[in-house]
This record gives C-alpha cells, sequence and structure tokens, in this order.
C-alpha cells in the first residue's frame, strides 16, 4: 500500500504493512536508547506543552521515531482542533515609593 493510499484512506494496511513499521520503531528505538517509557514520557511532555497554547484532540496524537541517513528523527503527529484564546496582556504593576527621613 502506498502513502496516497493511506492518505486518501483508501485501504487499511495490511498485516505485513503494519508488521513492518513495529520491525521499524523496535530497531530504531534500540539503536537510539529511546525506551517506550521515555517515548511515552516524552509524548505526555509534548501534550502538557502544547495544550497551553492549543486544544489538541489527544486521541489521535502518534509519537514514532525513525531513522534517516546518519541520524535518528522523532516525529510527532498531534491532531490540534483549535487555539486557546490569548489573555490581553497584564498592565505593568506599580510600586510604591517610600521615602524615608533621616532625623
Amino acid at each position: 500500500m502506498g502513502f496516497l493510499d493511506r492518505l486518501l484512506g483508501r485501504a487499511e494496511p495490511s498485516s505485513r504493512d503494519i508488521a513492518k513499521e513495529r520491525l521499524q520503531l523496535v530497531l530504531t528505538t534500540d539503536r537510539t536508547n529511546i525506551s517506550p517509557a521515555l517515548l511515552e514520557q516524552m509524548k505526555d511532555d509534548l501534550i502538557n506543552t502544547l495544550s497551553q497554547h492549543v486544544e489538541i484532540d489527544r486521541t489521535g496524537i502518534e509519537l514514532s521515531v525513525s531513522q534517516g541517513r546518519g541520524y535518528h528523527r522523532v516525529v510527532a503527529d498531534i491532531p490540534v482542533l483549535r487555539a486557546r484564546e490569548v489573555p490581553p496582556p497584564k498592565p505593568p504593576r506599580r510600586t510604591r515609593r517610600t521615602t524615608t527621613s533621616e532625623e
């Protein structure tokens, strides 16, 4: 199944494709020393940080590690629902000046 087929939702991935992707993930995480627990912690950190600025669909988040030529890449696919409303800036805080008189 090609990339365009999956993108356009034409067909479900075969068990062969799923097994291949899982094997690639296992090999890549093994080579980078990124455990599934660390990957999950990274995912939680990304969710918490991004949630401060945008509303996201937590059920559709995918985080993976892929390998390129001479490097590894963490890829995050995070569905954004909408931006959060930005509160108006707070006015600068005034400080009282106190004068002391020396007697």
